[in-house]
C-alpha cells in the first residue's frame, strides 16, 4: 500500500492499444515530458490511460447518470492507478473553426468584455441598460438584421453561378452547386418540379433561371431516381435549395476550408451598408467605454487593447476597475505567448495552426487551478523555435503554481527542460508499447535501444542523413504586390524544381503566403485555364504555365466518424473487399464485393450501421464513442463474418497493422502499392481499419501523402506542405524527408511551411517571412539558401537555422 501522501502517479498494467502491460512510477509536482516514435504508445499512456482514469472517477463521482454512461464509454485497460490527482487534458483539436469563430471566441474574452460594455459602458441620455448578449454579432439581439452578424452582404448573380449558359442543368450549368450524390440530388428534385433539365440554361425562360438561382423556397417533392442496372433505388422525398441560398449557407456554416474557398468563388463580397462592417445593432454602437465603442476596441491589437483597459480602469468605478482587472489579467496570459498582435475580431479561420494551439492553451492556463494533473498534447506544435521559449515559462509558472504538467512532446528543446522523462518505445504498433526510461532526461543517455537518445544528447544526431548537393531552380513562379491579411504589397519568387521552406515567427504570414494566395493562384489558374479568384490577391503570378498540377497536403483529419479510415482513403479497401468476394464461400453465396463494405447495408452490422462504434451523448459534456454492443467493433454481421481470406475475416483483415497486411497481401499488386507507400512514410504500425477519428494531424497528413504517392505522376508537379513535421519524432522526420527530397529528385517541386531547423537547414531555397508576427509581420526578411539566410540581419529565424547547419 502507499501511503496518502505518496508523492508519485503509479501506473500497474496499462495496456490499452499496443501497451504491454506498463508498471511507470511518475512523480507529481513536475514537468514530465512522454516521448517516443510516432505509434509508440506515448499518448496511449498519457492520454488513453492517465486521463482516461481521471476522467472516468470524475465521471464516477457526479451523478447516476453519468455512471451509466461510463459503462457504455469503457475505462482503460489498466490494473490500477495510484496517486492521481484531478486532471485537465488539453489535446490538439485540428476541426477547421467556423466563420463566428474569433480570437475572442476562442480565448472568451470577448465576454468579458461584452460585461465590460453592459456594466460600466457610457450609454446616451435616456438608453435603456443592455444585456451583454446584446454586444453580440452572434446572439439575435445583438447580430446587425442586414448582414446577421457577419459584417459583411455577401451577393451573386447569374453569371457568377452559371459561367457556362451553353450547357444544360444535368450537364452541370449551375457549376455552384455541390458535386457527386448532393448535386444530382437537386437535379433530379428539379426534374421532378417539372423543370426542363436537359435544356441548355440559356435556353430557359428567364423567371424559370431566376427561381432556379435564387427562390427562397424550399419545396419538397417526392424524387424517383432512373434505376440503374443491378440497383433498386426507391422513391424519396428531396427538398429544393437554390443555388444562391446553397451557396450562402456554405460559406456561413461550413467548417470544410476547401468547401468554403470553392463557395467564396461564386459571391461578391462588401461591407454591410448598415453596421459598416461593425456586425452589431445601432443600440450596442451607441454604448461606448473610455471613448470607443466595442467594435473599435475589438479592432485593436490586444497589446493595444490592454494599454485603453489599464488607463481607463484605474480611475473608474468599482465595477469598472474589477471588470477591467480581470481582462487584463486575461490578456496578459495570451500576450505572454507571443500573441499580443492578435485582435480579439480576427476570425478563427484566418489564424495559423500555431496561433490557434497557443490561444487555447493560453484559455486553459489561466484557470487558476492546482493540485492538477494538466496533460498537453504537443504544446509546441506550429511553434517557431523563438515562440518555444515563451511556452515554457508558461509551462513553468503553471508548476510553480502547484500543478503536475505531463506533456507529450517531440521538441527537444522542450524535452531538455524537463524534470522527468519518460521514453516509450523502442518502435511503433507492436513493436513499441514498453517504457525503456523513467527519471532524469540524462538518464536516458543509459538507454541505447531509444530512438529518442541520440537526437536529445547527439549535437550531429542527424549526421546519418546523406549530405545533398544544392539543387538548381529549373524556373521561378513569381507573385508581385501580394496583398491578403498582413502580408502587405510582397513580391515573391518561388523556385521550380527544387525543396523550398518558407520560415517565420508564428503569425508572420507563411500561411497566408503559401496556402492562400500561392495555392490560390495556382488552383484557379488550373481551374480556369485563366486568372481567377485566388489572383485577386496579388497584382501578377508569372510562371505559373510551368506547374502541371498542384496537391496541397494538410494536416485536416480524413474524416469525421470511425466510419473513414485509412483502408478507405488510400483505395485500398476495393482491392481487399474484391479478393474477398472471390472467395469460394462467398461465390457460393452470391456475395460481391459490396457485401464487403460497412458502408452499405447487406454484410454490415445494422446496430452500429458499420461505424463499430456507437455515439454516446453525455448532453452536459462533448459526446464520445463506444464499442458497438452488438458486433463489438467487428462491423459486420456474422453472416458475412463466415467468409474469410486465407484464414482471415474482413474485419480480421481491418485490424491488421500496414506491416503485418504487407506480407499477408504479397502478390496482390493492387495492395501491395498502396501498402508499399505507407510503409514508406512511417505508418507500418498503424491498423488498416484504424479510425479516422483515432489519429493525429501528422498521421493524417502521411496518409494522404502516401495516397498521392500511389498515383502516376504525369508533368510537373507543385506539392505544398503546412508544418508536415508538427506530430513527428525526429526519427520519423528522417523517414519523411527521404520521401520529400525523392519526389524532387524525381523531378517536382517541394514547397513547405516549417519550423524544424534541421529540416530547414537541408532545403534547397528558404524564404523567411517576419520580422515578428501581426501587423509587425508579413514581409520577406531574407530568401536563399539555407546559409545565406542563416546570417542575415533582422530575422528571428536566421539564429536557430545557423544552429542546425552547424550541427
Amino acid at each position: 500500500m502507499h501511503s496518502p501522501h505518496d508523492p508519485y502517479v503509479r501506473v500497474r498494467g496499462a495496456r490499452e492499444h499496443n501497451l504491454k502491460n506498463v508498471r511507470v512510477d511518475i512523480p507529481r509536482d513536475t514537468l514530465t515530458v512522454f516521448t517516443g516514435v510516432s505509434g509508440s504508445g506515448k499518448s496511449s499512456l498519457a492520454f488513453g490511460t492517465i486521463y482516461a482514469e481521471a476522467q472516468r472517477r470524475y465521471f464516477e463521482s457526479v451523478a447516476p447518470y453519468a455512471r451509466r454512461l461510463i459503462h457504455q464509454v469503457g475505462a482503460p485497460a489498466v490494473g490500477e492507478i495510484t496517486g492521481l490527482p484531478p486532471a485537465v487534458s488539453l489535446e490538439q483539436r485540428r476541426s477547421a473553426p467556423g466563420a463566428r469563430s474569433s480570437v475572442g471566441t476562442v480565448t472568451t474574452l470577448s465576454n468579458s468584455l461584452r460585461m465590460l460594455f453592459s456594466r460600466a459602458g457610457d450609454y446616451p441620455p435616456g438608453a435603456e441598460r443592455l444585456d451583454s448578449d446584446s454586444f453580440s454579432p452572434n446572439t439575435a439581439v445583438g447580430a446587425c438584421p442586414e448582414c446577421h452578424g457577419l459584417g459583411r452582404i455577401h451577393r451573386t448573380d447569374e453569371q457568377l453561378l452559371v459561367p457556362d449558359p451553353s450547357l444544360s442543368i444535368r450537364e452541370g450549368a449551375i457549376a455552384a452547386w455541390p458535386g457527386a450524390w448532393q448535386g444530382k440530388n437537386l437535379r433530379d428534385v428539379l426534374d421532378a418540379l417539372g423543370h426542363d433539365v436537359d435544356r441548355p440554361w440559356r435556353e430557359l425562360p428567364a423567371k424559370d433561371r431566376e427561381w432556379i438561382l435564387f427562390t427562397d423556397e424550399q419545396p419538397v417533392v417526392t424524387v424517383h431516381p432512373v434505376r440503374d442496372a443491378g440497383r433498386i433505388q426507391r422513391p424519396y422525398q428531396g427538398t429544393y435549395m437554390s443555388a444562391r441560398r446553397y451557396v450562402l449557407h456554405t460559406f456561413a456554416d461550413t467548417r470544410s476550408r476547401a468547401l468554403r474557398a470553392k463557395a467564396e468563388r461564386f459571391l461578391t463580397s462588401a461591407p454591410c451598408p448598415v453596421c459598416g462592417g461593425s456586425r452589431l445593432r445601432p443600440e450596442a454602437m451607441a454604448v461606448t467605454f473610455a471613448g470607443r465603442t466595442i467594435a473599435e476596441l475589438a479592432g485593436l491589437p490586444l497589446s493595444a487593447l490592454a494599454e485603453v483597459l489599464s488607463g481607463a480602469g484605474a480611475g473608474g468605478e468599482e465595477t469598472a476597475r474589477v471588470l477591467t482587472g480581470d481582462l487584463l489579467v486575461r490578456i496578459g496570459t495570451v500576450t505572454e505567448l507571443g500573441l499580443g498582435y492578435l485582435s480579439l475580431d480576427r476570425t478563427a479561420p484566418t489564424l495559423s495552426s500555431g496561433e490557434l494551439q497557443r490561444l487555447r492553451l493560453a484559455t486553459q492556463l489561466r484557470s487558476g487551478l492546482f493540485g492538477v494533473v494538466y496533460v498537453l498534447d504537443e504544446p509546441s506544435a506550429g511553434l517557431h523555435p523563438a515562440d518555444t521559449e515563451a511556452l515554457l515559462g508558461v509551462l513553468g509558472r503553471l508548476k510553480e503554481a502547484g500543478n503536475s504538467v505531463f506533456v507529450v512532446e517531440h521538441q527537444m528543446d522542450v524535452v531538455r527542460r524537463a524534470d522527468w522523462l519518460v521514453d516509450v518505445g523502442p518502435l511503433a504498433g507492436e513493436h513499441g508499447g514498453r517504457v525503456l526510461h523513467s527519471g532524469p532526461p540524462e538518464g536516458l543517455a543509459q538507454v541505447p535501444e531509444s530512438a529518442t537518445r541520440r537526437f536529445l544528447f547527439t549535437e550531429d544526431a542527424r549526421d546519418t542523413a546523406p549530405v545533398r548537393a544544392t539543387r538548381t531552380p529549373s524556373g521561378w513562379i513569381r507573385l508581385t504586390g501580394v496583398e491578403r491579411h498582413n502580408v502587405r504589397g510582397v513580391d515573391a519568387a518561388f523556385p521550380l524544381g527544387v525543396f523550398t521552406a518558407v520560415t517565420g515567427v508564428s503569425g508572420s504570414g507563411k500561411s497566408t503566403l503559401v496556402g492562400q494566395v500561392l495555392a490560390g493562384v495556382l488552383a484557379d489558374r488550373q481551374a480556369h485555364d485563366e486568372p481567377g479568384p485566388g489572383e485577386r490577391y496579388c497584382a501578377a503570378a508569372t510562371g505559373l504555365e510551368a506547374v502541371d498540377r498542384l496537391v496541397q497536403v494538410d494536416q485536416k483529419p480524413i474524416g469525421r466518424t470511425p466510419r473513414s479510415n485509412l483502408a478507405t482513403y488510400t483505395g485500398l479497401f476495393d482491392a481487399v473487399r474484391k479478393l474477398f468476394a472471390r472467395t469460394e464461400t462467398a461465390r457460393e453465396r452470391g456475395y460481391g464485393a459490396g457485401r464487403f463494405s460497412f458502408n452499405v447495408s447487406g454484410g454490415r452490422c445494422e446496430t452500429c450501421q458499420g461505424e463499430g462504434f456507437v455515439s454516446v451523448e453525455l448532453l452536459f459534456l462533448p459526446s464520445t464513442y463506444a464499442p458497438c454492443p452488438d458486433c463489438h467493433g467487428a462491423r459486420y454481421n456474422p453472416e458475412t463474418l463466415e467468409v474469410t481470406l486465407n484464414g482471415l475475416t474482413i474485419a480480421q483483415v481491418l485490424d491488421l497493422t500496414v506491416e503485418s497486411a504487407a506480407s499477408f497481401f504479397a502478390g496482390t499488386p493492387a495492395a501491395e502499392r498502396a501498402l508499399t507507400t505507407l510503409l514508406d512514410v512511417g505508418l507500418g504500425y498503424l491498423r488498416l481499419g484504424q479510425p479516422a477519428t483515432e489519429l493525429s494531424g501528422g498521421e493524417a497528413q502521411r496518409i494522404k501523402l502516401a495516397a498521392e504517392l500511389q498515383r502516376t505522376r504525369r508533368g510537373h508537379t507543385l506539392y505544398l506542405l503546412d508544418e508536415p513535421t508538427t506530430g513527428l519524432h525526429p526519427a520519423d522526420v528522417e523517414v519523411l524527408m527521404r520521401q520529400l527530397h525523392s519526389l524532387v529528385d524525381a523531378g517536382s517541386t517541394v514547397v513547405v511551411v516549417e519550423h524544424d531547423m534541421a529540416v530547414v537547414a537541408g532545403a534547397d531555397h528558404v524564404i523567411d517571412l517576419g520580422p515578428e508576427g501581426g501587423d509587425r509581420g508579413g514581409r520577406i526578411v531574407a530568401s536563399g539558401t539555407p546559409a545565406e539566410v542563416a546570417g542575415a540581419a533582422g530575422s528571428r529565424t536566421a539564429p536557430y537555422l545557423a544552429k542546425a547547419l552547424r550541427r
